[in-house]
């Protein structure tokens, strides 16, 4: 609507007729008032309608005009009211651009850095030959090397004692920038203790977590960091995560800020230590793998941070840092001597996207094999990580194999299998989209020939009528999608739960001449565990574009 105008057209020898404006915008103001100062016109706020001064009648005149002129023609007048259609309709005419004279709004203030998991580990209890003697736990120094996926201003450590039976006291607990991941060494510079509401040492309960305070400690992207331990007594029941494939070293005595450790024990595990979160810039967010021995890494490099998951952490990284790659995945059309231009959407610039590895080797969906099953550690090893957005579950494969592992059974068996594994995916992502979760499904991964597993033909059958449900992904059924945090409505509720997306690493890993084998050249060797070169073959695979919404 045009801004209100009010013109009062008194005009003696006193005062120049005024013009009265009720507009938005000190530029307009600005502007009208230049413009009207050339006819004698002036601005003031009120209301768009005729004013009539009170010494006026309703003719326009002033009633000692009206004696003086009689019933002559009142030139006065018709001067007046042609002066003031002239200034209304100019008026009107420049209220028209208001937009375009109207300030620009504001730019948006700056979002405050958030909370992102940069490293985590499931945990679980260790089997005997995974745990550490009880007295190589008493009074001393456990140094461990975690490698970080994006860095960060500041940093806070969360410490499990999930499967301890007891309270655990830690006597003290220190960081530190490790000077290399196949030496006890730190930076002395950099060792700075962590504190649980203000105190160095810290008492967690049983079956609980503890999280640092923050402290202000800035780490750089994909570097490593040093968390050394200071116990005074053994833990009533260890918790830790057996495949760490990285050293960790440990003393007796309190060793926390040492430079080096003394001619260390070195163990190949990870204890009470499940995830490190980092202040990032905002906008950033997490993906969670939640998966078995695959996406734990059995079969990567020790301490070679060759896991699916580093080597995914590093291209998001390289995407984060040169954006002009704007990478939309592998490019699988056929090459020709001239190919045409990629016609398939690039990727905007990347938000920073933490990794946290949830694998456990030998876990399962259904059953607690190495570890508790997957839907018992969802909520702990999922939903709890800091900054989480991205579910990736590449889990199945121990489930499958394990029905005839000790023989073969009746068909109706194995189909009983394939719809429980199937409704495992179901609650996985029913769970998940109820906290606005993306969640992306990885098709099993072939392991005909494993001598641990043996499959026959029913075994590869159950995998493939799993992998095809799970390639059916995209098909939804009338008011299935996913409700998300926030948009609670019911018509909008998973009738049917399917995963938001699909990571093919089937297609990826088999061989085109054995397709229920991996290719040789990504077999670790026991024809169930992909090689470093496999590894990285599942992270090439995966498109970026998936982690931009």
């Amino acid at each position: 609507m045009p801004p209100a105008l009010q013109i009062d057209t008194k005009n003696d020898a006193r005062s120049a007729p005024i013009v009265s404006a009720q507009l938005n915008g000190t530029a307009f103001r600005r502007r009208a008032s230049a413009l009207c100062e050339g006819c004698g016109l002036q601005l003031k706020g009120t209301g768009f309608r005729p004013y009539i001064h009170p010494a006026q009648n309703r003719r326009g005149s002033f009633p000692e005009e009206n004696e003086r002129t009689n019933s002559k023609p009142n030139t006065r007048m018709i001067q007046n009211m042609t002066r003031k259609l002239s200034a209304f309709l100019f008026l009107f005419t420049l209220a028209s651009t208001l937009p375009c004279l109207a300030k620009k709004p504001a730019p948006p203030a700056p979002r405050p850095p958030v909370w992102i998991v940069t490293w985590a580990t499931s945990q679980q209890i260790p089997e005997p030959q995974n745990a550490l003697p009880t007295d190589d736990l008493r009074d001393t120094t456990l140094r461990q090397i975690f490698h970080l996926s994006i860095g960060g201003l500041a940093l806070r450590v969360h410490i499990s004692n999930a499967f301890g039976v007891a309270p655990l006291h830690l006597a003290a607990v220190h960081i530190a920038h490790p000077i290399s991941p196949v030496a006890s060494d730190i930076d002395p510079a950099t060792d700075k203790p962590l504190t649980f509401a203000g105190h160095q040492d810290v008492t967690i309960p049983p079956g609980a977590e503890i999280l640092s305070d923050p402290i202000e400690a800035p780490v750089p992207p994909l570097s490593d960091l040093a968390v050394t331990i200071h116990y005074d007594a053994p833990p009533s029941r260890q918790t830790g995560h057996p495949g760490s494939r990285a050293t960790s070293y440990y003393v007796h005595g309190n060793a926390v800020s040492a430079a080096k450790l003394d001619a260390p024990k070195t163990v190949e595990h990870w204890y009470q230590i499940s995830a490190i979160d980092v202040l990032a810039p905002a906008p950033a967010a997490a993906i969670v793998a939640l998966g078995d021995s695959i996406t734990d890494g059995h079969g990567a490099t020790t301490n070679g941070n060759d896991r699916w998951t580093d080597i995914l952490a590093t291209r998001l990284q390289a995407a984060l840092t040169r954006p002009e790659t704007r990478d939309p995945g592998p490019d699988t059309r056929p090459q020709t001597p001239d190919p045409k231009p990629d016609p398939r959407p690039q990727t905007p610039d990347p938000i920073r996207i933490g990794v946290a590895n949830a694998g456990i080797g030998g876990n399962h969906l259904l059953t607690d094999g190495l570890g508790p099953n997957a839907l018992a550690r969802f909520d702990r090893d999922v939903l709890a990580q800091s900054g989480v957005r991205y579910l990736i579950v590449f889990e199945g494969v121990n489930d499958l194999g394990g029905l005839a592992i000790h023989g073969e059974v009746p068909p109706a068996d194995h189909d009983a299998l394939v719809a429980r594994v199937i409704a495992a995916y179901q609650q996985i992502i029913a769970r998940a989209h109820a906290h606005g979760l993306i969640v992306i499904g990885a098709t099993i991964t072939p392991y005909v020939g494993s001598a641990f597993y043996h499959p026959g033909s029913l075994s590869e059958a159950d995998r493939q009528a799993v992998n095809t449900w799970i390639r059916a992904t995209g098909i939804r059924e009338a008011g299935t999608r996913a409700a998300t945090a926030g948009n609670q409505d019911s018509s909008h509720v998973d009738a049917v739960p399917r995963f938001d997306a699909v990571l093919d690493f089937d297609a990826v890993l088999r061989d085109p001449d054995h397709p229920g084998q991996l290719l040789p050249a990504d077999d670790c060797g026991d024809h169930l565990h992909p090689s470093p070169a496999g590894y990285r073959a599942i992270a090439n695979s995966i498109p970026l574009t998936l982690f931009t919404q």
